[in-house]
């Protein structure tokens, strides 16, 4: 069970569209959206987690077209969030977006090609119970969300607090390039996994 809560925690820890988006919301925004974006990525973080363990994310993502489709069009959204990033200029960005919300938060996982990747490394490794699917699953579920709502939560009061900051403009323009670095490397890092399988 340490094993899976560590594995959980070093996967969910690693900068990827999620937390950047929250973190970016937290800079903009401020708490009051940041909750209701965090709350819907935690919907829809569930229900990635529920598609993987049912095996609708399977069924739908082995179909070639079908996941090629999806593939390309969540890089292509991750590629334009990197870029508006990178061209934030002097102003910390993250990535904004209009009115953040629980639907944009939903949305935004299901499109996430890293949240499909570290469930399925989570449901389908790390044997726990392997006689008691239910009670696996169920022990999965509550650890990583045990996990996960601590770190965003982190990562939501880092971007309200790096508002707050007084950083000169070259150093906002060195965060917002490696803010987007880092989301163009998970975009190379998912299609090279699924490309190259």
């Amino acid at each position: 069970m340490l094993a899976f809560a560590f594995a959980v925690f070093l996967l969910i820890i690693t900068p990827g569209p999620g937390v950047l988006s929250l973190a970016g919301v937290g800079t903009a925004y401020g708490w009051t959206h940041g909750i209701r974006y965090l709350t819907g990525l935690w919907i829809g973080n569930n229900l990635v987690s529920l598609a993987v363990i049912s095996g609708l994310a399977a069924l739908v993502l082995a179909n070639p077209v079908i996941r090629t489709i999806l593939l390309f069009a969540s890089a292509a959204y991750l590629i334009y969030l990197a870029a508006r990033v990178a061209f934030a200029g002097a102003r910390i960005a993250f990535i904004h977006m209009a009115a953040p919300g629980v639907i944009t938060g939903v949305s935004l996982q299901f499109i996430n090609p890293k949240a499909y990747a570290v469930h399925t490394t989570l449901f389908s490794g790390f044997l726990i119970y392997p006689d008691n699917l239910v009670l696996e699953t169920g022990l999965k579920l509550l650890v990583s969300n045990m996990v996960w709502i601590p770190l965003h939560v982190l990562w939501l009061y880092a971007g309200v607090r790096i508002n707050e900051l007084d950083l000169q403009p070259r150093t906002q323009r060195r965060i917002n390039l490696i803010m987007a670095v880092c989301l163009v490397a998970v975009v190379v890092m998912s299609m090279w996994s699924i490309l190259g399988s």
